[in-house]
């Protein structure tokens, strides 16, 4: 027999909803790996963003193990909040799908979006399990903590949040749900990711990671503005964006430690250009972004680079030369 299963697609501009069969061998069902396309065939994309999802969960694994984290019970303190910010830069990779297909032309990596959304979800509930751990499975201490400190008031809310859209990521509920219905139930990622973020911030201590990441949301909402007026691939813009993103960090990181431990903006600041504490973290976000916006750049031009070369290779061919428009066509049916 046949299931008929309603897929997301999308392209730069748009999503819709298509309808695909899979078939059924006898009453069970054939699953798809997650590194198997729709057709079961092997997926080089989806293999490698598979393996690129179990590298947190190894290095937090090694870590552990080679005692990085301290001796037991110490050591969940650690492995709760590395799974913490390992589950929220997942969240903020699969946010980062859609610009990575408009900058670099490449929608297939739309077959990676649910992957990584629900690997979010999984080190998110790994790192709730760890925090259970941390507290001995005291559920009394536990229940009080979520209800009295914000911290973790924001982290029980991205979480339910998180579960709700996990469970609604299988086809069965974008075909119940109808697409638009599933994609405006879908973006309260968004609301989702600024939980996380802010759980990250409201927790006790100071460190980069914090700045980064909200620093990351920050670029990646400012970059769906740019695009919704057409700036979303302009190497200028991006660059610009990814200065002020850098900037963003070095001002919030200052805020925090004046807010927390009463530092003088000025102190924190100056500490920017001070290796001896680390690289800050607006210059962690200052080469990325710069890269982003190269990357950008490079893609722009190679379809002028490939329409040169085809137009110089037919010069000397008067018979078989090309007008412009003709070389557009040909570059365009090339790429």
């Amino acid at each position: 027999m046949t299931l008929w299963i309603a897929t997301q697609r999308c392209d730069n501009v748009s999503q819709r909803a298509s309808v695909e069969p899979i078939s059924l061998e006898g009453p069970t069902l054939q699953l798809i790996w997650p590194w198997q396309d729709r057709n079961r065939q092997f997926s080089a994309l989806k293999a490698s963003a598979f393996a690129l999802m179990l590298v947190p969960a190894i290095r937090l694994i090694y870590q552990l193990d080679t005692g990085e984290f301290g001796f037991y019970p110490l050591s969940l303190g650690g492995l709760v909040y590395w799974s913490g910010v390992w589950a929220t830069a997942i969240l903020l990779l699969a946010i980062a799908v859609t610009p990575a297909i408009t900058i670099l032309r490449w929608p297939a990596l739309i077959d990676v979006r649910r992957m990584i959304g629900v690997t979010a979800l999984a080190y998110t509930i790994a790192h709730l399990f760890i925090y259970f751990a941390l507290r001995m499975w005291n559920f009394d201490r536990i229940m009080i903590e979520m209800a009295t400190r914000l911290t973790l008031i924001t982290a029980t809310l991205s979480t339910i949040g998180l579960i709700a859209l996990g469970a609604t990521s299988l086809d069965a509920a974008i075909r119940y749900m109808g697409a638009k219905g599933w994609q405006r139930l879908h973006n309260a990622v968004y609301v989702t990711t600024v939980l996380a973020i802010l759980h990250a911030l409201l927790s006790r201590g100071s460190f980069p990671e914090q700045y980064v990441m909200s620093a990351a949301f920050v670029w990646l909402m400012a970059w769906r503005v740019l695009n919704r007026y057409g700036r979303g691939a302009d190497a200028k813009a991006l660059a610009i964006l990814g200065v002020s993103m850098s900037l963003f960090a070095a001002g919030l990181e200052a805020w925090c430690a004046w807010l927390k431990r009463g530092y003088e903006l000025s102190w924190t600041l100056a500490n920017n250009f001070n290796l001896d504490l680390g690289i800050a973290p607006a210059w962690q976000l200052i080469v990325p972004g710069l890269l982003i916006a190269l990357a950008a750049a490079a893609v722009q031009a190679a379809p002028h680079v490939r329409a040169r070369r085809l137009q110089a290779h037919t010069e000397p061919i008067p018979a078989v030369a090309l007008d412009a428009r003709a070389v557009d066509q040909t570059a365009s049916a090339t790429r």
